[in-house]
């Protein structure tokens, strides 16, 4: 893509496209998630949209300036369907809790555009609205500005961090997940324990605990130290 993007109120289609529909930013957006899901990063070209579009893939030149600027636009779609419906309950750690959890999920739902995405910093109105968000939580909490500030940077990179780790195992072939959740029993169950007794002693635990996510309980942990030191400040 190159730098030819239309002003807003010229973008739009007059006709509709093969597809019966009239063409938006929003729509591409929509489109680009769908084909990167089904087909990874090799999806996000002009070709491939245009073809999806039922359009020339010269019109999504109209609404972005690049690869980039696209992805950008997906990455911070996927942070405003993180936000979507959340409400505040004035308890800072819920609060904080249920905005992870919903950061996780949300790149759940699209790992392929998740490891795209996750380590992404778009400025636009849905990241804004969030840093925003969290930053309010923990102020409102007690948090001293130069606290807060650290807190929202450990926060939010553990919640990506582990969207990220968590969405490339989704993203692989399903013969690979269950693969590598096999290696636990395979190999860690059957370590000597004389050798590895530390592994021996928790095989099993390991074996199931591994099927989950580790991020709530990470989480929690981080909340826990986050509460000590509120409780330290005050």
């Amino acid at each position: 893509m190159s730098e030819r993007v239309v002003p807003e109120p010229q973008r739009r289609r007059r006709r509709p496209t093969k597809q019966g529909v009239v063409l938006s930013q929003e729509l591409i957006v929509d489109t680009a998630l769908r084909l990167i899901g089904q087909h990874g990063a090799d999806a996000l070209t002009a070709r491939r949209l245009g073809a999806a579009l039922g359009a020339d893939p010269s019109a999504v030149y109209r609404y972005f300036h690049s690869t980039d600027d696209l992805l950008l636009a997906i990455t911070d779609e996927l942070i405003g369907r993180a936000q979507a419906g959340w409400q505040p309950t004035g308890d800072w750690r819920a609060d904080l809790r249920a905005i992870g959890l919903r950061i996780h999920s949300s790149y759940q739902t699209h790992p392929q555009a998740a490891l795209l995405a996750a380590h992404r910093t778009t400025g636009r109105t849905h990241e804004i609205a969030a840093v925003e968000t969290i930053l309010g939580v923990l102020r409102t909490a007690g948090f001293p500005n130069p606290e807060a500030v650290r807190l929202y940077h450990a926060f939010v990179d553990q919640s990506l961090g582990f969207a990220a780790l968590d969405a490339a195992a989704l993203a692989l072939p399903a013969v690979s997940q269950a693969a590598d959740l096999q290696v636990w029993q395979a190999s860690y169950a059957r370590v000597d324990a004389t050798t590895h007794p530390h592994i021996a002693a928790t095989a099993d635990l390991l074996a199931e605990d591994m099927r989950r996510s580790g991020y709530p309980y990470a989480l929690d942990l981080l909340l826990d130290a986050a509460e000590a030191r509120l409780t330290a400040i005050r």
